[in-house]
């Protein structure tokens, strides 16, 4: 029998919130292979903050409403920003400047991804193993790292087959304007 918190984990992780829509638009924009960086640091920073909550960094945000609100804060704008830079891409959709996140800037996005935080929090407070702290962290850390490859490795290939539909600037002028306002309304689950 599989054990409940896969199937939370997955559910939550798959469906559609700022890595998947950052993913799907890298796929289809810059192709699968220079979208393996962005990848990379999503399923490693994913795996570090599940590791985190696992080892009870909950139960600090929990006494101290501030830090989350200041997170809240960062997350929303961090957001709003790339979905203004995915607007703005419309227009330029082979601009030499434009790349993919790097493994490091897709760990950092993850300590103020919103969505990441309510998984791994839920899943901590509810599929809780009774292991010590450390072994807690070890278990979901590695659980939203394992099944979050999977994850990504869907979504990024999914947008570079969509990028086969996408070879007129039109059609990836509506594929970004549509990406960009999901990515943006998804700044709003930060608050909730």
């Amino acid at each position: 029998m599989i054990d409940p918190v896969f199937l939370f984990v997955f559910a939550g992780l798959f469906s559609p919130g700022p890595n998947v829509l950052m993913l799907t638009a890298s796929g289809a924009r810059f192709g699968f292979r220079a979208t393996v960086p962005h990848i990379a640091g999503v399923v490693i920073g994913v795996g570090i903050i599940a590791a985190l909550t696992g080892a009870g960094i909950g139960a600090v945000l929990a006494v101290r409403p501030g830090l989350e609100r200041v997170l809240q804060m960062v997350a929303a704008a961090w957001i709003l920003w790339m979905a203004w830079s995915l607007w703005r891409s419309s227009a330029g959709h082979r601009d030499t400047r434009a790349r993919p996140f790097r493994i490091h800037e897709a760990v950092l996005f993850q300590a103020v991804n919103p969505k990441v935080w309510a998984v791994t929090l839920a899943a901590a407070s509810g599929y809780a193993s009774g292991l010590p702290p450390l072994g807690e962290a070890a278990r979901l850390g590695l659980i939203f790292a394992g099944l979050n490859l999977f994850v990504c490795l869907f979504w990024s290939a999914a947008g570079a087959l969509l990028s086969l539909l996408l070879s007129r600037p039109e059609a990836w002028a509506i594929f970004a304007r549509i990406m960009a306002v999901l990515l943006a309304l998804s700044a709003i689950m930060v608050f909730f």
